[in-house]
């Protein structure tokens, strides 16, 4: 593992990365999802795609990378851009693959080959349970009572910063429809047919926005990766 520090947008962060097979000459950079880290991507992938130069990158806020700041998905985008130029990487010219939430900031990263494992991006129907609590905590806001909306957060909101938790509220509904379109390069995308989080109907959607891309599905759930790791890389390096 190794820590560098970038400035983006005069924000600093320290960036925790490891890289596998440094000598090759090919590279596939791993952006985690949401409340993930680098070390579930190496799981997945670090025993396969050995002619590959693997980067793997805890993002601000994530894992072992410091972030002190209210972010946006674009903010991301640009601050995994700057750290990948400090390292002498080109992202137009490598492979990039991002879960769920990484897969909004691969796809702004415009890779020569964009790998999607199912990446968020496209707007989910949500349940009146979530409806309901949602109009509540606006309500507690209106009238300064911000105490109790907290009560209302999931255990896995509560336990974020309060930077974190407001840059969540930024990246959780965001509609990537257009950013998906736009993407001209070749897209390999990857579902859990299972997947709650980000839902199958959501991949097959993603699959007809972007011209030159591919999709696959597997027989189970959000992390479907993790289990089929090695038919997914064998897909990547036949693309």
């Amino acid at each position: 593992m190794a820590l560098k520090t970038i400035t983006s947008e005069n924000k600093t962060f320290d960036i925790s990365y490891e890289i596998l097979n440094p000598s090759k000459d090919r590279t596939i950079v791993f952006l985690h999802g949401w409340g993930s880290n680098k070390e579930i991507m190496k799981q997945g992938f670090g025993t396969f795609l050995k002619e590959y130069k693997h980067i793997y990158i805890d993002m601000p806020g994530f894992g072992k990378s410091s972030n002190n700041y209210i972010l946006t998905t674009k903010e991301y985008g640009k601050i995994i851009k700057e750290f990948l130029n400090i390292i002498n990487i080109d992202s137009s010219k490598s492979i990039i693959a991002g879960h769920s939430f990484g897969g909004k900031v691969s796809t702004l990263l415009k890779p020569q080959t964009l790998v999607l494992l199912s990446s968020a991006g496209i707007v989910e129907e949500k349940s009146a349970q979530t409806l309901l609590t949602i109009r509540m905590a606006k309500i507690f806001n209106k009238f300064g009572l911000g105490k109790v909306t907290k009560l209302l957060r999931s255990n896995d909101v509560n336990m974020m910063s309060e930077n974190m938790y407001e840059t969540f509220k930024n990246v959780v509904d965001e509609d990537f429809s257009q950013s998906f379109k736009d993407y001209a390069g070749k897209a390999i995308l990857f579902w859990g047919e299972t997947d709650t989080a980000t839902t199958l109907s959501s991949g097959k959607t993603i699959n007809s926005l972007i011209k030159n891309s591919k999709f696959y599905q597997y027989p189970s759930d959000h992390y479907f990766f993790l289990k089929y790791a090695e038919d997914i890389a064998n897909k990547i390096e036949n693309c």
